[in-house]
């Protein structure tokens, strides 16, 4: 009965419990060290059970997220949709955007930013400088069958410790340059850069993820089941009719649906999210993306971000 009375009566004892289980006695690794700590120093049963819930997302995250897509997502209420969007989502960025966080050289720490997360549990940012990035074999991609390639293309930003220490195989560290080149490579491909923000990784900012609409968890759970996971970037898609040749590229391209051809391409603004795909895959350059006001504020580090120390 000790790791029930560890789970329920000490401050990060849960944690302890599932180091026994997570590392199977081997050495305890660093990074584990310095969860078990951080759950140690948690006062309220609130904060502690998500340190778990930290532990157990960064622990077995293929096994997490394969739960969540083939198990609990087809099968979420309406009230708990709300309230998984409220705990695990992510804020689109355009490739510019995506890459300026890369580029970061300073920490950012800064609160009440509803109209950039308009989310209950996100009313910190807190961005960590880093000179290089982990990459990680994408979750989502690893629990579909035939899954779109590369596959290592979930982007820890500011961290990566734990990641590198448990996950050897499926995750290696790279540079700024390379973490830029991956940016625009996925971009290419048409896929989604999404900044993910996780109260399991204490109300911050956790990746960039690139997603693609028929792999990605949070995009299904967003176009196919309702959940409002992902928040738009503040921009949206403008099309010069003059310029479109009715090619049908963009709407193909479109993760969200929110492209149709009648003649022209026209935008669904209540469905885009402003990621710039389309504009992207338009060889006329007839679809821009156009800031939005009613979309909400781009995350975007040059206009919203002080160095830390500065806060």
């Amino acid at each position: 009965m000790l790791w029930l009375f560890l789970i329920i009566f000490v401050p990060g004892g849960a944690l302890a419990v599932l180091w026994l289980v997570g590392e199977r006695g081997h050495v305890i690794l660093p990074s584990t060290r310095a969860a078990i700590r951080q759950g140690r120093g948690n006062a309220t049963r609130g904060t502690a059970v998500r340190a778990v819930h930290g532990y157990v997302y960064a622990r077995w995250p293929y096994q997490y997220i394969k739960f969540y897509i083939s198990r609990l997502l087809p099968h979420m209420s309406a009230g708990f949709k709300r309230w998984w969007a409220d705990h695990y989502h992510g804020k689109v960025l355009p490739t510019e955007l995506a890459c300026e966080i890369i580029r970061l050289d300073h920490d950012i720490r800064r609160t009440d930013l509803d109209q950039v997360i308009p989310y209950p549990m996100a009313r910190d940012i807190v961005l960590n400088s880093s000179p290089a990035v982990t990459l990680l074999e994408c979750p989502c991609r690893h629990a579909r069958e035939n899954p779109c390639q590369p596959t290592d293309v979930c982007m820890i930003v500011g961290g990566g410790d734990f990641v590198l220490e448990h996950h050897p195989g499926r995750s290696r560290r790279v540079t700024q340059r390379e973490a830029l080149d991956l940016l625009r490579a996925e971009h290419e491909r048409g896929h989604v850069h999404t900044a993910y923000f996780k109260d399991a990784c204490d109300d911050r900012f956790y990746a960039i993820c690139n997603c693609c609409s028929c792999c990605c968890g949070g995009l299904e759970a967003m176009v196919e089941h309702g959940v409002p996971m992902v928040a738009s970037s503040g921009y949206v898609a403008q099309v010069d009719e003059s310029a479109c040749i009715a090619c049908g590229d963009c709407e193909a391209a479109c993760p969200f649906h929110a492209i149709s051809l009648n003649g022209k391409s026209a935008v669904d603004w209540e469905k885009c999210m402003g990621c710039g795909v389309c504009a992207g895959r338009c060889e006329m350059d007839a679809v821009t993306l156009m800031l939005d006001e009613r979309k909400g504020v781009p995350l975007d580090v040059r206009t919203i971000g002080v160095p830390a120390s500065a806060c």
